[in-house]
């Protein structure tokens, strides 16, 4: 098991910005690509944005391409989602997860470790 923490989320205004992070106590998250998904109520859960162990690839769900930035700090074994230009429609449970193996995927099923969430709210 890795246990994955997400922190970070918050109400904010529309228009507004917030930086989620994710991290994992005694494991290391380098060994990892890390994923971001969101849930909406009463919806799917969607993917966000995902990003390979060594940071170096990056890809995008269409609904916050250009507005949202994952990166991560493996010395400080640290993954976070920069989510700016927030709009009411990215209200939501945010999740970090973890792929051990393969290339980086916006698909759940390919992910092995989730951690419990954190709600961003976005006011109109």
């Amino acid at each position: 098991q890795v246990p994955l923490v997400e922190s970070g989320g918050g109400l904010v205004q529309a228009g507004g910005s917030l930086r989620l992070s994710c991290t994992a106590s005694a494991h290391t998250l380098s060994m990892y690509n890390i994923g971001w998904f969101r849930q909406a109520p009463g919806k799917e859960r969607d993917f966000v944005a995902a990003i390979s162990w060594s940071g170096s690839t990056t890809t995008y769900g269409d609904a916050v391409q250009d507005r949202f930035t994952i990166s991560r700090d493996n010395a400080n074994n640290t993954v976070y989602l920069r989510m700016v230009s927030l709009k009411p429609d990215d209200t939501a449970v945010y999740y970090c997860a973890a792929q051990f193996r393969g290339g980086v995927s916006s698909r759940e099923y390919e992910y092995q470790y989730w951690g419990r969430g954190t709600q961003v709210t976005v006011s109109s």
